[in-house]
């Protein structure tokens, strides 16, 4: 989680369409370069779930933004993929 927040934070797409899991992965990523990803907290860890806060500076309207999410991992050859949001949460 911690990985695709940084990657977040700079911009690299490649990165996060490599950890997407390929069963939820979009073909593509278009960032929005006006959010400045400046924190995470992390709230809640399960075995294949992270509960966080990201924390983002809004350039184009000038204002702080929050993204919470609950969202699913899956492990598979000794990797960690992100799956998604988990429903309902």
């Amino acid at each position: 989680m911690r990985s695709r927040f940084s990657a977040f934070a700079v911009s690299d797409a490649a990165y996060l369409l490599a950890t997407w899991h390929r069963s939820t992965r979009p073909a593509s990523l278009e960032l929005d370069a006006d959010l400045e990803w400046q924190r995470l907290e992390i709230l809640e860890i399960t075995e294949d779930t992270v509960a966080f806060d990201a924390h983002y500076w809004d350039a184009a309207r000038g204002q702080r933004g929050l993204q919470r999410e609950h969202s699913a991992f899956r492990r598979e050859g000794g990797r960690w993929f992100y799956v998604g949001p988990v429903p309902g949460q």
